[in-house]
């Protein structure tokens, strides 16, 4: 509905920290297509990778745009412009460098050290 409820966020941090491989994908499949198509296209892949880099704050030998091309040209097996569900899980299981990304686009495990370090602070 366009929205998050306090169950749908608490179900989604459980799947980001203790999920299995599979679930995180086809959960980060579901959160990057987002006009809900049921495919990610280059635009919405490149937004996404903008984003991830804008928070991790890092420079990287490649752009962006280089970083998604290369993983369309990897990924994207019938070659029609758009990742579907099961490319985008194959592809990310085959390349390190596109499931580092993904991994990285959504790891709250410094936000746990944080909470964890509060607990024992206090």
């Amino acid at each position: 509905d366009g929205y998050i409820d306090f169950m749908e966020y608490v179900a989604a941090l459980s799947l980001v920290l203790r999920g299995k491989m599979e679930q995180k994908l086809r959960w980060y499949f579901k959160l990057y297509d987002v006009d809900g198509n049921g495919c990610i296209d280059r635009h919405e892949l490149l937004n996404i990778i903008k984003a991830i880099r804008a928070i991790n704050g890092c420079d990287y030998e490649t752009s962006a745009e280089e970083f998604t091309n290369r993983v369309f040209n990897k990924i994207d097996v019938n070659g029609d412009g758009e990742l579907s569900l099961d490319e985008f899980v194959e592809g990310a299981r085959k390349d390190e460098e596109f499931m580092e990304v993904m991994m990285k686009s959504l790891d709250l495990s410094h936000i746990v050290t944080m909470i964890n370090n509060r607990r024992h602070s206090v």
